[in-house]
């Protein structure tokens, strides 16, 4: 069964997406080995590209470095680039294109527009690199090799949970009443961890427990734009003047990720509303503050230091002419093909786990003391 491409290329209706995430859960279970293209190999100190979007988030800063670091270790040299602050995709492109007449022998990509790297991979591809696609797949193109992330479908299903216990905690019975907000259109992430939430919590807005305030239940209303904060701000003050300004209580916030939680929260309190219940992702440092404070009710622990590192042991197992260890076969259809994939398990974060889900991260454990 092909999840991701259904979901990210085409709509899908209410009860096939149900069904959807059941059966491709199961085969995700059941699937294992390796895949990918024909290895061949390379030299020991090879260049290794790695493209990032620009540092919207705590985890692509971070991302960068690790990457510097750890295929500098492994022994390979490493050109590691970010895509500037535009709204466009032409610098991750000439990056992509610049890594590849340096020679680079793999080139590792978080796109910054998933749709729009297909010219890029296939001047990769045409030159010998392994294209592995970091986080975010690339769509439509058979030119990318391997996709390495956390299991985005699980954390959106991780997310709708944590809205429905939240709001349960603390008023038990419904009906609820909420407002989605979804990630940038031009990250094919976004619409899989949109889909994921949802298959959580359209079965309580069919039978009318959870009733969302604005009627914008589409993901290209609930849309911001670039992951950008002050998109996400700017649509809370809009749904709170339009729909809000009375005494109509607002109980949670499907938010996809740390940053647009703490925006959302900044709309909340700026209009003397009480906090809801509002979601988020990346275990940022500020969100994990509002966690432990009780103002944000969660994040989702995707550790950056494992996926960087798993990362750097498929380049490595490349490089001496090896298939990458790969645990997905069947679930990311990009379009134009099914690409092997390396999944790592997301862990949701609430006030009461914390301590233990940050216990060996030096940055954050103090934080949940």
């Amino acid at each position: 069964m092909r999840r991701v491409t259904s979901r990210s290329i085409a709509a899908v209706g209410a009860v096939a997406l149900l069904a959807l995430g059941t059966a491709c859960s199961n085969e995700r279970e059941g699937s294992t080995g390796t895949a990918g293209t024909e290895a061949k190999g390379f030299a020991e100190g090879s260049l290794v590209g790695v493209a990032l979007p620009s540092k919207t988030s705590e985890n692509w800063v971070l991302a960068g470095d690790l990457f510097t670091d750890g295929l500098k270790s492994a022994g390979f040299k490493a050109d590691v680039q970010y895509a500037g602050a535009s709204t466009t995709v032409a610098d991750q492109q000439s990056q992509i294109s610049a890594m590849v007449t340096k020679g680079a022998k793999v080139i590792v990509v978080g796109a910054t527009d998933a749709s729009q790297l297909a010219t890029q991979v296939a001047q990769a591809k045409q030159a010998g690199a392994t294209v592995i696609a970091y986080d975010r797949l690339i769509t439509h193109t058979r030119d990318v090799d391997y996709y390495i992330a956390f299991d985005n479908f699980k954390v959106g299903r991780l997310q709708g949970q944590a809205l429905v216990d939240g709001m349960k905690a603390r008023k038990p019975k419904g009906p609820w009443t909420i407002e989605l907000f979804s990630g940038s259109p031009d990250d094919n992430n976004s619409k899989v961890f949109f889909d994921g939430a949802m298959s959580v919590l359209k079965p309580f807005v069919d039978k009318g427990d959870i009733v969302v305030g604005s009627g914008q239940k589409d993901i290209k209303q609930t849309a911001v734009q670039g992951w950008k904060a002050e998109n996400a701000q700017q649509r809370m003050d809009s749904l709170l003047t339009s729909t809000y300004n009375g005494d109509r209580q607002l109980d949670g916030v499907l938010s996809p990720n740390d940053t647009l939680a703490r925006a959302i929260l900044t709309s909340v309190k700026g209009a003397g509303k009480p906090v809801p219940v509002v979601t988020g992702q990346d275990s940022e440092a500020e969100s994990v503050k509002s966690i432990m404070a009780g103002v944000q009710y969660s994040t989702i622990n995707k550790d950056t230091r494992k996926l960087v590192a798993e990362t750097v042991n498929m380049i490595k197992a490349l490089q001496k002419g090896d298939k990458p260890q790969i645990n997905d076969t069947k679930s990311y259809d990009n379009g134009s093909k099914i690409v092997p994939a390396y999944l790592l398990p997301p862990v949701i974060v609430t006030k009461e786990n914390a301590a233990e889900s940050y216990a060996n991260d030096p940055k954050l454990a103090p934080l949940t003391q």
